[in-house]
């Protein structure tokens, strides 16, 4: 150490997170002995707050802006020259790490794996991610530096992104699971669930000293797997509720399907003309469900129709005895 740094060193200085960065959560100044001399002056700006560590113990935690006095017992140029056998370093050691008291908003987060649960509905594998934002403050500085800082210089914003993901995906799990929501309609409750994941969450985090102000559940991506098992189930869906309004049971319109299936296909036409009967008793039943063959005519209700239209004069008398000839053999 040189004269004028040993010097310098041994001057009352003033204190502050002057650049603060919006992705800090913690801040440690930066003191090479963490010698902080006696009188010196710590300007908490607003948003900010203070916590002093001094002989390995959180002393005070400032949560105010404004300008404190430091009282310790390093006192300048006395400190230096008592303590020459250490290296001219102090036992007295005062660090004061600054923290964000204001609110972290809009930052995101999404799942760093699938998460994994049962369908309740249709009783299939489900893998799926979630993404989202969320907003949180600190709520017991001393409690998340003692639980979490530790003797870290800094705390980025994304380190405490990286303690919320490491959570989510298993509470996530239980809260689908209680809600029973099938994936069909997950993403109609995504404010529901994420009311619910955020009681979670927070319960957790309060004794880590920080909580969650806003939480959001944005969107869903399922695995390719229960991708197409959501399209079958739909598409199966659609061929049912077509098959109804037909008046024709779900099995009734698979079975006129593959009947039609065979038809085009050169090398089904001999399976479609083996089944050419229930292929044709399924075509009536889709027009009206085995509608009932109409009634032949009355031949006793033609012949007067006939005989209308002979006093008429639109038929002749031959076309009339001709017709009624026809008309009687049918009685």
């Amino acid at each position: 150490m040189g004269i004028k740094s040993f010097l310098t060193a041994q001057f009352s200085t003033v204190i502050e997170w002057a650049d603060q960065s919006p992705n800090l959560l913690f801040y440690r100044f930066p003191a090479p002995t963490a010698e902080i001399k006696n009188a010196s002056k710590l300007l908490v700006a607003p948003g900010q707050g203070c916590l002093l560590v001094y002989k390995g113990q959180v002393t005070a935690v400032l949560t105010e802006e404004g300008v404190f006095s430091l009282a310790t017992d390093n006192h300048p140029f006395i400190t230096a020259l008592l303590k020459l056998r250490q290296g001219f370093e102090s036992e007295h050691k005062l660090r004061i790490y600054f923290f964000r008291r204001a609110e972290l908003t809009n930052q995101t987060w999404g799942t760093a794996t699938p998460v994994k649960y049962v369908d309740p509905v249709y009783q299939f594998p489900v893998e799926l991610g979630v993404h989202g934002n969320y907003a949180f403050r600190l709520t017991e500085p001393a409690r998340f530096f003692a639980e979490v800082v530790g003797a870290r210089a800094v705390y980025t914003a994304a380190e405490a992104r990286d303690l919320l993901q490491g959570r989510i995906a298993q509470d996530l799990a239980a809260v689908l699971a209680a809600a029973a929501l099938s994936t069909q309609h997950i993403d109609a409750h995504l404010g529901r669930l994420s009311a619910e994941l955020a009681d979670r969450l927070n319960a957790e985090f309060a004794r880590l000293g920080f909580a969650l102000t806003d939480f959001k559940l944005e969107g869903t991506v399922f695995d390719k797997d229960t991708q197409g098992r959501i399209r079958r189930i739909a598409d199966t869906t659609a061929d049912a509720l077509a098959a109804a309004q037909g008046g024709l049971s779900y099995a009734e319109s698979e079975r006129l399907k593959a009947l039609r299936e065979a038809a085009r296909n050169k090398n089904g036409l001999a399976a479609a003309g083996a089944q050419l009967g229930a292929g044709l008793e399924l075509s009536h039943a889709w027009a009206g469900k085995k509608a009932e063959t109409p009634e032949a005519p009355d031949p006793a209700a033609q012949m007067q129709k006939l005989k209308r239209l002979l006093d008429e004069g639109v038929i002749t008398p031959e076309e009339f005895d001709a017709k009624k000839r026809e008309w009687l053999t049918k009685l």
